[in-house]
Parts: structure tokens; C-alpha cells; sequence
């Protein structure tokens, strides 16, 4: 890995992890590692340009069929490919064919990029994580065994515990909040050969549990405004991502807000850092 690599595009590749779910905006919007990480790289190098054709809630099959191809062919310096969890976390699910889908991916990508970046996927701390937890190990000790064959580089967000802590985790509990998301730029940003702004791996302060009120009010509006939402698309065979496009489509130059590029956080300014 070449240390204090300039990069001058970026194509992110996956599902709603990528897309930037729950990293919310003020205008409603998502931002995520992905874009954070695409500001700090701009700023290094003008006419930098970026795609995220990521899109919620896709398959691996989907990302391979709509996004690998068309990311592929736009030859860019980095690209990241994050996907597989929505599958291996369904009730059924097909290892061996996800990682088949998964290699063949990374056989279109990597020859078309300088570097690409392959991700093991953080996982909330809970009894969803824990009855994923043999499936996601395996697609992971396949994911490393792509990376070494393709010379990609890996980013196990997976083992890091600070990732697994249910306050890195917006209210859905499915995706990272703010925090969450600016660790996981700082821990690509740093994989693909950058000096480290802050230590992402840095324990936050201890907790402060909440009463037995306040924990069942929480889990009761959970059920409520997420389970039931999610259960009811399952049993319908429908997606979020159902019809919605990628956010940036096309590899183009970057006019982010100053903001953006200066949001990740220091040694100083990040929690339990």
C-alpha cells in the first residue's frame, strides 16, 4: 500500500451502508462515510471527482448486476465495494452463492481500479448480531481471501468493538449514526494509506444505562416505527430501495460544502479519543 496515496476519483459501490443511512441531514437527505470520505479526498486534489451508486437495501445479486458493471467501466483511482450483510442477515440465505456473487464482483473491479477496498461490515451489539455472527464470519474469511488474491485492501469495522456499541447506531438499529460514520471514513481513509487523523478503534466514555422505563419506551418505538415497517416488507417482497436511484450516478467532479471535508474529527475533539 502506497502510504500518503493521492487519489484524484472514487466510485462507491453497495447498499444502504454506503448509500450513508442514518447519517441524516438537515434538508433530509443522507450523507455517510462515503461522501465524508470523498470530501477529505477532494481536498487534496483538484477536479476530484466521485460516484456513490450505492443504493438502500439491495442484495448482493443486485449490487452485482447494477452497479459493479457500470462502476467498473468508469476506471476509477479507488473504489469501495461493501455488500452481502442484507443478505446473510435474511432468515435464508445461500452463503456459498453470496460469496460466488461476491467474488465475481470483485474479479470486474479490481483490474479496473488502482485500489480497491473490500469491508467487513460492523455489526450492533444484540441478538440479531449474534444470530448472523457464523454467516457473517464466513463471508469474511472470504472477503479476506478475495482481498489477498486481488490485492485489495480490507477494512474490518467488524472487529472493532467501538463499532458494535448501540450508541454508534441510529435509532433503526440497523444503521450507524453521525459518529459512526465519520469513524468508518477515518478507518478507510487510513486503509488506503493516509496519515490517521484520530484513532476510529477509540472506546467511547462508559455508559450511562437508562432506566427500565426509558429502555422499554425506547424498544416499544423501535417496534413501532421500524420492526413493523421492515417485517411488513419482507413479507411483501419489497425493498427500500424499491425505484430510487443512486445519488451520484455518474463519476463527476465534487462541490461539497468546506464543511464536509473538515468534519472528521481530531484527537482531540473525537469521543473517548
Amino acid at each position: 500500500m502506497q502510504m500518503n496515496a493521492t487519489y484524484s476519483s472514487f466510485v462507491a459501490v453497495g447498499d444502504s451502508f454506503t448509500e450513508g443511512m442514518s447519517d441524516e441531514l438537515p434538508d433530509g437527505t443522507y450523507r455517510g462515510w462515503a461522501d465524508l470520505l470523498a470530501a477529505r479526498l477532494a481536498a487534496r486534489v483538484p477536479d476530484f471527482r466521485y460516484a456513490n451508486l450505492a443504493v438502500r437495501g439491495k442484495l448482493i445479486g443486485q449490487i452485482v448486476d447494477d452497479q459493479a458493471g457500470p462502476a467498473a467501466a468508469m476506471d476509477a483511482d479507488l473504489v469501495t465495494l461493501v455488500g452481502g450483510l442484507n443478505d446473510v442477515l435474511r432468515p435464508k440465505c445461500d452463503i456459498g452463492l453470496v460469496a460466488a456473487r461476491l467474488e465475481e464482483a470483485v474479479e470486474l473491479l479490481a483490474p479496473r481500479c488502482r485500489q480497491l477496498v473490500l469491508m467487513h461490515s460492523p455489526g450492533r451489539h444484540g441478538p440479531l448480531l449474534e444470530r448472523g455472527r457464523p454467516r457473517m464470519e464466513r463471508l469474511y474469511a472470504h472477503i479476506d481471501a478475495l482481498a489477498a488474491r486481488h490485492g485489495a485492501a480490507v477494512v474490518d469495522l467488524f472487529g472493532a468493538p467501538v463499532l458494535g456499541d448501540p450508541r454508534m447506531w441510529a435509532d433503526d438499529r440497523l444503521h450507524l449514526n453521525t459518529e459512526g460514520h465519520r469513524r468508518v471514513a477515518e478507518a478507510v481513509w487510513q486503509a488506503i494509506g493516509l496519515p490517521a487523523t484520530y484513532d476510529w478503534r477509540a472506546p467511547l466514555p462508559p455508559p450511562v444505562l437508562p432506566g427500565w422505563r426509558s429502555r422499554r419506551g425506547a424498544d416499544l418505538r423501535f417496534a413501532r416505527q421500524h420492526l413493523a415497517p421492515w417485517i411488513g416488507r419482507r413479507l411483501t417482497g419489497r425493498s427500500s430501495g424499491d425505484g430510487r436511484s443512486p445519488k451520484r450516478a455518474e463519476l463527476l467532479p465534487l462541490a461539497l460544502p468546506a464543511r464536509d471535508a473538515d468534519d472528521a474529527p481530531d484527537a482531540r475533539s473525537a469521543p473517548g479519543g
